[in-house]
């Protein structure tokens, strides 16, 4: 990683709002930035034990609003790969460069993202091989290529034989070991081929058994980056009115909900399997999302009350890596707790502060959540401050 200051604000999107590039789309900004404080809110609670439904994950099957933050994620990559890698894609000759860039820059993600998961111990005996960070640099590396050097409509096809593909695989191919075909977290084909090639050591911790991030399900999360791929193009055409454009944005968005709506009932709408009416369902909602906010940002001009996204968005990856760091740091960190026992120290800091003043576990949850949200924002509101962004 490398952090550049003012000298680059062009080219790394950390100008205000009201000075943004034509070029840039400041939707999209706007979408990274409510995306990265939406993973604080759902991913760092005050209890795990308590949290309201809508910010936990689906137990299996189904969908909440933190089974939307990982797939909005991977939407913006492939939106943001059309913007990065179109100049490059006109030009045969850029490609070959572009191609390491976007191989380097997708090593780097699954760089660190084992690097994350190595500390603070560095047990290479039983670190979790796959994860986000990791799926996030393979599904770049895959959509990024395959934008240099394929066309739209090939995009589109292989959309298709990805979802059809991974959905014959999951339901029709008999798990060796297991049986029949079958969608249970550990009896799935999904957990049997990670098992083979990473081992039970190496998997999720809280089930060593399978792994939601597993390499099968990586598959079709690459139709999600896709799916972005698709938008980001369909945005930079120059031949359609921006009325156009969001006119049939919104048509793509309900079609796709419809259809993962409709496949959710022979093959369920599943986050952790990352089946594929999963992602045309999720796939639509970030479309309309998206269609929204390029209506009111792109085309209207509407700044006001939108800087905040900004400064949320431009820091995604340190976000991510610094959120989980810390709070993996806090609970390393024992301190003796009410009952004379050493507890960590994050458990002790809500116990203290959160718990006593909430009649409501669950408020009390929310409420040490939505601190930390307020904290991390501060923390990204001083490097926007400074013009720092901190990327790969």
């Amino acid at each position: 990683m490398n952090t550049t200051t003012q000298a680059s604000l062009q080219t790394t999107g950390i100008e205000p709002l009201v000075e943004a590039s034509p070029a840039r789309l400041l939707s999209l900004d706007v979408f990274r930035g409510f995306t990265v404080l939406t993973m604080v809110l759902v991913n760092h609670p005050g209890d795990w034990g308590h949290i309201y439904e809508p910010l936990e994950h689906a137990k299996w099957n189904g969908c909440t609003i933190a089974d939307l933050v990982f797939p909005f994620f991977l939407f913006i990559v492939g939106v943001s790969a059309v913007y990065a890698l179109d100049r490059s894609r006109q030009d045969p000759a850029l490609r070959p460069a572009a191609l390491r860039g976007v191989w380097r820059r997708a090593a780097l993600l699954v760089g660190i993202g084992v690097l994350v998961a190595l500390l603070p111990y560095f047990d290479f005996g039983a670190v979790r091989l796959p994860g986000v960070l990791q799926r996030i640099g393979l599904v770049f590396g895959v959509c990024g290529t395959l934008f240099l050097y394929t066309s739209r409509r090939q995009q589109l096809w292989l959309v298709a034989v990805l979802l059809i593909g991974y959905n014959i695989l999951m339901q029709l191919v008999p798990v060796p070991g297991h049986g029949p075909a079958n969608l249970e977290p550990e009896t799935n084909l999904g957990a049997w081929f990670d098992r083979l090639v990473f081992t039970e050591s190496h998997l999720w911790q809280y089930s060593r058994t399978w792994d939601p991030e597993g390499l099968l399900g990586t598959l079709p999360a690459v139709g999600t980056g896709l799916l972005g791929v698709l938008a980001g193009q369909w945005l930079r055409r120059k031949d359609v009115e921006p009325a156009a454009k969001v006119a049939w944005l919104f048509v793509d968005a309900v079609l796709l909900t419809a259809l993962g709506l409709l496949w959710n009932l022979w093959f369920p709408i599943n986050k952790a399997l990352w089946t594929s009416s999963f992602v045309l369902f999720v796939g639509g909602l970030a479309l309309a999302l998206l269609a929204t906010l390029y209506w009111l940002c792109d085309v209207q001009g509407w700044r006001r009350g939108l800087a905040w996204a900004q400064v949320a968005g431009v820091n995604a990856l340190l976000v991510f890596v610094g959120t989980t760091l810390v709070a993996r740091t806090l609970n390393m960190w024992t301190v003796t707790g009410p009952a004379g026992t050493p507890v960590g120290m994050q458990e002790w800091l809500y116990g203290r502060f959160f718990v006593p003043y909430f009649a409501s576990p669950y408020v009390a949850s929310l409420a040490g959540a939505v601190v930390c949200v307020a904290i991390w924002y501060g923390v990204l509101w001083v490097l926007y401050r400074r013009r720092i962004v901190v990327k790969l």
